[in-house]
């Protein structure tokens, strides 16, 4: 059965967990959705239809970064919710 899936959110996943290693902020679960969260409402959706359970091919998240300045918008979110934590 095919799925809707917004691939934006895959790109933003992977990169948090690359950029909170680089940036001394607090990975807890609560920080890293806030910051998925607020990264996401700055940037465009880019949904595909796939099959459930495909697997989308880490070719295509780098094409996507190629169009939208994704680590930007989790930097921003990243200062953020460092500001502000939640927990």
């Amino acid at each position: 059965m095919p799925v809707l899936k917004n691939m934006m959110e895959d790109a933003v996943m992977q990169l948090i967990d690359q950029t909170l290693d680089k940036k001394n902020t607090c990975n807890c679960e609560q920080c890293r959705m806030d910051i998925a969260a607020l990264a996401l409402n700055k940037l465009p959706s880019r949904y595909v239809v796939a099959d459930q359970g495909a697997v989308y091919d880490e070719e295509d998240l780098r094409e996507l970064q190629e169009y939208i300045d994704v680590v930007g918008a989790i930097k921003q979110s990243i200062k953020l919710v460092k500001e502000h934590p939640r927990h």
